[in-house]
C-alpha cells in the first residue's frame, strides 16, 4: 500500500512539472510542448506550441493572454487563409498543434518587443480545464522547429 501511494504521489509531482491544467471532473488532462515565439520585427508577433490531451474528455483553448501584448488572439488557417477564432478544439487522447503555416497565437500591439534568448510568459485558457501558464523561448525571427510539430 505505501509503494502505491509513493507512486501516485510521484506521479502527481511530474503532471504538476508539465504544466498541466486538470478539469473539474478530471477527465481533460492537458499538458504543454514545444512552445516558442519567432523575435517579432514588427508591433504584431506569432506563438506556437502543442496541447496535449490525454484525457477522456475534449477541452477547447478559449482566449489567451501575456504581459507583452495588448492583446492575444487565437487563429485557425484554413487553405493557407488564417482568421481570428473565437476557440480551437483539443480532442480527447489528442492534440492542438500551433503551427507555423498553421493554426498559431498573434500577439497584437506589442507593449515591447521580445528579444531572442529571451522569455515570453502566456496564460492559457480552456472552455473546462484550469487555465496553465507556459513559457515561451524567444527564437530567431527564421526559426523553424525540426521536431515537436
Amino acid at each position: 500500500m505505501r509503494h502505491r501511494a509513493a507512486a501516485a504521489l510521484a506521479l502527481a509531482g511530474a503532471l504538476a512539472l508539465t504544466a498541466c491544467g486538470g478539469s473539474d471532473d478530471g477527465s481533460a488532462q492537458l499538458s504543454v510542448g514545444a512552445a516558442y515565439m519567432p523575435q517579432p520585427v514588427s508591433d504584431l508577433a506569432a506563438g506556437f506550441l502543442t496541447i496535449t490531451n490525454d484525457g477522456d474528455a475534449a477541452d477547447r483553448l478559449t482566449s489567451v493572454s501575456s504581459d507583452v501584448a495588448r492583446q492575444v488572439t487565437v487563429h485557425e488557417t484554413v487553405d493557407g487563409a488564417m482568421r481570428e477564432v473565437e476557440s480551437l478544439d483539443i480532442p480527447a487522447h489528442g492534440s492542438l498543434v500551433l503551427e507555423s503555416g498553421g493554426n498559431h497565437l498573434m500577439f497584437e500591439q506589442l507593449k515591447r518587443k521580445p528579444k531572442q534568448g529571451q522569455k515570453v510568459s502566456v496564460e492559457l485558457r480552456f472552455a473546462h480545464s484550469d487555465p496553465v501558464t507556459v513559457e515561451l523561448p524567444v527564437k530567431p525571427a527564421t526559426y523553424r522547429p525540426t521536431t515537436g510539430h
